[in-house]
C-alpha cells in the first residue's frame, strides 16, 4: 500500500494544507495510506480529528513522517532541510516555483527525489482539473478586488439615496487570465464599472462575458506562448500599450494588475508618471508583486501611500483564504494522484504530456530544459 504524506506548511504566512479531510477520506477509500502531520490543517481550520475520522493516520515527527513517505505532498516548495529529509525515490507533488529558484530543483535531484512541479501541469482541457495555478489564481483575483473594496475611501457600487446619487467606482483590470477575470468578475458584483487590458486580443470576448469593457491596443506581433500565457513584447509594444492605458488609468479609482511572465520579473505596465496622475484615494493591487510588481512603485509585502495613490504589494494572496484555497488544490492533487497510480503503483510514462511536463527531477537527474537553462544562467 503506497504511503502519502501531508506535510504541515513551514513558510511564514502559509495557512494553506495540500489536502483536506474530505479528500483524504476519498483516497484512503481508494486504498492508499494516508499520513498527516498533526496540525497541518490549523491554519484552514481543518482539525486534526477531521483527519483521523477520514482515515489518516496522524504523525507528529516530522522527520517520521518524511522518511516514511513514498509520496510527500506540500503547498509551498519545501525548503534545504525538509529536502534532505526526503528519502531516495520519495515522490514530491508541490509548487517548486522551479524557473526562479532552479537550486531547489538540482537539490531535489541531487537527493534522487522524482519531483512534480505544479506550476508545470500543461494548460490543456485534460489536465483542467489537476491545474493548481488557474484554482490559486481564481481565489487571488477574487480576494484582489474585495481588497481594492475595502482600501477605496468610495463605494463601489452606485448607489441613489435622500442625498443624492453616489457614482460607481471606476475598475481596471490588466491582464485577463484566470485571476484578472475573477477580479472582474468580482468587481462587477460588488457595483464596480469595470475596464480590462490584456496583450492577448482573443481574450476580449472573456472578458466582456464577465461584464467589463476591453481596451483594444493595436498589436503587430505574437503575444501568445505556446501554454496559453501572455509573452513577454518587445520594448515598441510596451510603449504603445502604456500609452494607451496612461489615459484610462488616470481615471481609475481602482487598478488591479496580474501580468506575469514565468521565470521572469514582472513587466511594468504602471509607471511612474502614470501613478503621479492617478486620483487621490485611488487603489493599485499588484498581484505580481512577488514577481517585481506591475506598478513602478510596488514593494513586495507592504502597502504603500505614494502622494495620495495606496499601492498593495499583496503576497500569497490565496493564503488569505486558506479554507477553500486547500480544498481546491486538495482536488488537484487528488486528480493528479489518481492519474499517477495505477493497480498501487507509480505510472511515470514520460510520453504522457502531464507526467513529461511537470515531472521536472527524477533517478538523479533535472528533466525539464527551462529550468536547466534557468540554473546555468543562476551559476
Amino acid at each position: 500500500m503506497m504511503k502519502i504524506a501531508v506535510a504541515k506548511e513551514s513558510d511564514l504566512g502559509e495557512l494553506r494544507v495540500a489536502l483536506v479531510p474530505d479528500i483524504v477520506a476519498r483516497l484512503v477509500k481508494q486504498g492508499l495510506d494516508v499520513m498527516v502531520q498533526n496540525d497541518a490543517g490549523t491554519g484552514s481550520f481543518f482539525a486534526d480529528e477531521a483527519y483521523a475520522e477520514a482515515g489518516a493516520t496522524l504523525v507528529n515527527d516530522s522527520v517520521a513522517l518524511w522518511q516514511e513517505a513514498d509520496i510527500v505532498l506540500k503547498v509551498a516548495p519545501p525548503n534545504e532541510d525538509e529536502i534532505r529529509s526526503l528519502k531516495a525515490g520519495t515522490v514530491l507533488i508541490s509548487f517548486l516555483n522551479p524557473l526562479r529558484n532552479p537550486e531547489r530543483i538540482k537539490q531535489l535531484a541531487e537527493q534522487k527525489v522524482t519531483a512534480f512541479s505544479m506550476e508545470l501541469i500543461p494548460r490543456t482541457s485534460r489536465a483542467q482539473s489537476m491545474d493548481a495555478l488557474s484554482s490559486q489564481a481564481n481565489i487571488a483575483g477574487y480576494k484582489a478586488a474585495v481588497l481594492a473594496a475595502a482600501y477605496l475611501p468610495k463605494l463601489f457600487p452606485m448607489m441613489t439615496t435622500a442625498a443624492g446619487t453616489i457614482p460607481p467606482a471606476k475598475v481596471l483590470v490588466l491582464g485577463a487570465g484566470v485571476a484578472g477575470l475573477q477580479a472582474i468578475a468580482t468587481a462587477r458584483r460588488l457595483g464596480a464599472v469595470v475596464e480590462a487590458f490584456d496583450i492577448r486580443p482573443q481574450v476580449k470576448e472573456e472578458v466582456q462575458s464577465v461584464g467589463a469593457k476591453f481596451i483594444e491596443v493595436t498589436i503587430e506581433e505574437d503575444t501568445v506562448a505556446h501554454n496559453g500565457y501572455a509573452k513577454e513584447v518587445n520594448t515598441n509594444t510596451q510603449d504603445r500599450i502604456r500609452e494607451v492605458l496612461t489615459e484610462h488609468i488616470k481615471k481609475a479609482d481602482v487598478v488591479i494588475t496580474t501580468a506575469q511572465v514565468p521565470g521572469k520579473k514582472a513587466p511594468v505596465l504602471v509607471t511612474e508618471d502614470m501613478v503621479n496622475q492617478m486620483k487621490p484615494g485611488a487603489v493599485v493591487v499588484d498581484l505580481a508583486a512577488e514577481q517585481g510588481g506591475n506598478c513602478a512603485f510596488t514593494e513586495p509585502g507592504r502597502n504603500i501611500n505614494h502622494n495620495g495613490v495606496t499601492i498593495l504589494g499583496t503576497l500569497n494572496l490565496p493564503a488569505s483564504v486558506p479554507t477553500n484555497a486547500s480544498q481546491v488544490y486538495a482536488k488537484n492533487l487528488q486528480t493528479l494522484i489518481q492519474y499517477l497510480i495505477k493497480n498501487d503503483m507509480l505510472n511515470l510514462d514520460f510520453e504522457d504530456d502531464i507526467v513529461n511536463d511537470s515531472c521536472v527531477a527524477h533517478n538523479g537527474e533535472i528533466r525539464n530544459q527551462k529550468v536547466k537553462d534557468a540554473l546555468a544562467v543562476a551559476v
